[in-house]
């Protein structure tokens, strides 16, 4: 399971990576190759933890069966297993092995740095929101993997100059909200209201982001 998120991770990167509207919003046009090539990397490592971090979501739903009950057990493992999965995918297509080394330090960088902003990105959500229902903190709850690692990986990409970037911010949240959403209701096996909410939720975050843009 592992490998197949690897997997789709890379292939999500990539259509990105070669996104006309991305490639144009990152000024594509003025950098060299090798700042290209650390651009893709953040792509790649901006899905892996998403999946990570959903993986280990608290709000993850399953069903009071059998089936149900070993996959909540077993996810765990799967996060657990994706650097390894990752650096074995990198081996395969002929990659060194001190680059698999750097790959797997990289990606476990960004998933101890994205653990820690979650609660500063759970309190940016909260505060973007007029009235705190029980169904907005369940949304805010549901949608924190995906707000978390698309700040980071807008902050990264952008080398933390961020100033007049927020165009390509909404760029990399819709896509990796597309992203999220399609496999998540995949893990859980059914349809998940508040990601059906998603563009909504979006926006009211996007307006309520100004305060921590200006701080990072």
């Amino acid at each position: 399971m592992a490998a197949a998120l690897v997997t789709a991770a890379q292939h999500a990167a990539m259509a990105e990576f070669t996104n006309r509207d991305f490639r144009t919003l990152a000024g594509f046009s003025g950098l060299i190759q090798t700042e290209q090539d650390r651009i893709f990397n953040e792509l790649v490592v901006a899905t892996l933890t998403v999946f990570m971090l959903t993986l280990e979501a608290p709000d993850v739903r399953f069903g009071d069966d059998e089936e149900s009950k070993a996959m909540r057990t077993f996810f765990p493992y799967v996060r657990e297993e994706i650097p390894r999965a990752h650096g074995r995918s990198l081996a395969d297509n002929g990659v060194e092995r001190k680059y698999v080394d750097i790959w797997r330090k990289l990606l476990t960088m960004r998933y101890e740095e994205y653990s820690k902003d979650k609660q500063e990105v759970r309190w940016a959500a909260m505060q973007s929101e007029t009235h705190l229902t029980n169904d907005t903190l369940s949304d805010i709850q549901v949608l924190l993997p995906v707000q978390t690692v698309a700040i980071g990986c807008h902050r990264h990409i952008c080398r933390g100059k961020i100033q007049g970037k927020d165009e390509l911010f909404k760029h990399i949240i819709r896509w990796l909200g597309r992203f999220y959403v399609e496999y998540r209701v995949l893990l859980e096996g059914k349809r998940i209201t508040p990601l059906m909410r998603f563009r909504r939720r979006t926006e009211t975050f996007l307006r309520g982001l100004s305060g921590f843009f200006k701080k990072t």
